[in-house]
C-alpha cells in the first residue's frame, strides 16, 4: 500500500465545485494534483495556485487550471505535505525548497490541510527532520553562524556539486536540532536574523491532517 497516495487521494474529497486551491509541493502533494487533474477532466470547477515551479508543471500536465497569488489572493482551501508533524498540527515542511511560497500560499487560505503518511508524526519537532530555512546569498555564511548560536548545525544544500537555489533564488540552510523545546521562540528568534527569509517552522496554521497508515486514514482536526 502507498501511504502517500492513499493521503493524497483521500484529501481530494474536501475539494468542492468552485474552489480556488493552494497546490502544495512534495511527493506526497503529487498524488492529490494528479487525482485532481483526473476529476477536472470529469467537469470539476477549481482553479489551483501552485507553490512551485515543478508543481506548476504537474498541474498543467494533467489538466487543472492555474493562477497566481497575485490573481487569486484568497483561496479556499490548501493542500500540502510535511516533513514533520506534531500533537498540536504544528510543522516542519520545506524540505522540498519551496518553504517561503508554501507558507504564503497556506496564509492566504482559509484552511490549510496537510496530507502525510505516518512517518512524519513526532512527539517533538526537529527529532526527524532538519529545519530549513531559507536565506539571502548575500551574507549567508554570517547566516550561518548566527543561526548556530541557537543551538543547531546549519549546513547549506548542495546539489551535484553546486548551491541548491529556490524558486526564489535563495540559499537554503538545513539546520539540524537535537529537538526543538519552543518552536515559537526559535522562529522567533530565526526572524530577528539579518538575511532570513523565511522558517520551516509553519506554526498555528494548520486545519486538518490526513495521515496514510497501514491500518488506513487517519484525521486530525486543530
Amino acid at each position: 500500500m502507498n501511504l502517500k497516495q492513499v493521503a493524497g487521494e483521500k484529501a481530494t474529497e474536501y475539494v468542492q465545485d468552485g474552489m480556488a486551491l493552494g497546490l502544495g509541493t512534495g511527493s506526497t502533494v503529487r498524488y492529490f494534483v494528479e487525482k485532481l487533474g483526473g476529476l477536472v477532466a470529469e467537469g470539476l470547477d477549481v482553479i489551483g495556485v501552485p507553490t512551485s515551479e515543478r508543481t506548476e508543471e504537474l498541474a498543467r500536465k494533467v489538466g487543472v487550471p492555474l493562477s497566481t497569488l497575485e490573481k487569486t489572493p484568497a483561496l479556499d482551501l490548501t493542500v500540502d505535505g510535511a516533513d514533520e508533524v506534531d500533537p498540536n498540527l504544528n510543522l516542519i515542511k520545506g524540505m522540498g525548497g519551496a518553504l517561503l511560497r508554501e507558507k504564503m500560499v497556506a496564509s492566504s487560505s482559509r484552511e490549510f490541510m496537510v496530507i502525510v503518511d505516518d512517518s512524519k508524526v513526532v512527539e517533538k519537532l526537529g527529532t526527524k527532520s532538519p529545519l530549513p530555512v531559507e536565506v539571502t546569498q548575500f551574507g549567508w555564511t554570517s547566516v550561518k553562524e548566527w543561526i548556530a548560536k541557537l543551538g543547531s548545525i546549519p549546513n547549506r544544500r548542495i546539489i551535484e556539486g553546486n548551491p541548491y537555489l529556490t524558486d526564489n533564488q535563495n540559499y537554503l540552510l538545513e539546520c539540524e536540532f537535537k529537538g526543538i523545546d519552543d518552536p515559537y521562540k526559535l522562529d522567533a528568534d530565526l526572524h530577528r536574523l539579518p538575511g532570513v527569509v523565511e522558517t520551516g517552522l509553519f506554526l498555528d496554521l494548520t486545519c486538518r491532517v490526513i495521515i496514510g497508515k497501514e491500518s488506513g486514514v487517519v484525521e486530525l482536526e486543530k
